[in-house]
């Protein structure tokens, strides 16, 4: 049958409300420099060597974010990443900083216990990148917010079983409306339907660490191909009061996504 046809049909069948359009791939990192991006919360220090980005520990840091100058709404963002096993990581997608500092309850071991947040602070959501032991490589964590996992992978046998140590980890992640979902080397790993934000920054963290054991993760080929909807779509719901189009459902059956993979 002809592709058209089928577009057409799955439409009709599905009753696909909205069509997702995407331009072409943009690479966030040039290789050479750090040009688009400021670090954030933190005083870990990020470089480039060998067209990498590098992050390394500092001691009594906090967590520490490399984060893009610009914002970005719905997304598919690609790139690779080798992390000393002993250090936890993670990327920032959609977030933000608190302007000035605040105070928060969250339940954190079945209490409720109040966290005071700098300002400077970034929060969001994070996709994690771990390693082998724990299998929560692909998860997605409330940064500075919620401080507990949204969707954890370590109880899924493949998805936990998809990150490698000591080599390059392909990781994929895409933004729709509220829906996040995350992909490491080609597995799917978490989804996510109930996301907070739909517009933010791309960060890449350095977390803290216990002494100075001056521990290193590196990212290369960070690229992003921005999705757009239909303005009437965007004027509809902005109409609406509704910051996003999306209501937290699986996006696969109500939307498409064209000219990408």
């Amino acid at each position: 049958m002809p592709r058209i046809a089928v577009t057409v049909s799955a439409l009709l069948v599905l009753g696909i409300a909205s069509v997702v359009s995407a331009a072409g791939w943009t690479d966030l990192f040039d290789g050479r420099s750090l040009d688009g991006w400021e670090v954030r919360s933190g005083v870990a220090t990020y470089h480039v060597e060998d067209g990498c980005i590098v992050g390394t520990t500092v001691e009594k840091s906090p967590n520490t974010f490399l984060c893009t100058k610009r914002e970005y709404s719905d997304f598919i963002l690609e790139f690779e990443v080798k992390n000393d096993p002993a250090l936890n990581s993670g990327v920032q997608v959609r977030s933000h900083v608190y302007e000035t500092e605040n105070t928060q309850t969250i339940e954190r071991n079945g209490k409720q216990v109040k966290v005071t947040n700098p300002a400077g602070r970034v929060y969001g959501d994070q996709v994690e990148i771990s390693n082998e032991t724990t299998g929560t490589s692909g998860g997605i964590y409330g940064e500075g917010r919620e401080r507990c996992w949204l969707a954890n992978v370590a109880e899924d046998p493949v998805a936990r079983a998809a990150f490698r140590d000591n080599q390059w980890n392909k990781f994929r992640v895409e933004c729709v409306g509220r829906t996040i979902k995350t992909f490491v080397n080609g597995v799917p790993c978490a989804t996510y339907t109930e996301a907070k934000d739909t517009r933010g920054f791309i960060g890449l963290q350095v977390h803290a660490v216990k002494g100075d054991p001056k521990l290193q993760v590196r990212w290369r080929n960070v690229r992003i191909q921005e999705l757009q909807r239909p303005q009437d779509e965007v004027r509809r719901h902005s109409a609406s009061g509704s910051r996003s189009g999306f209501r937290g459902r699986a996006y696969s059956r109500r939307w498409s996504i064209r000219h990408g993979r």
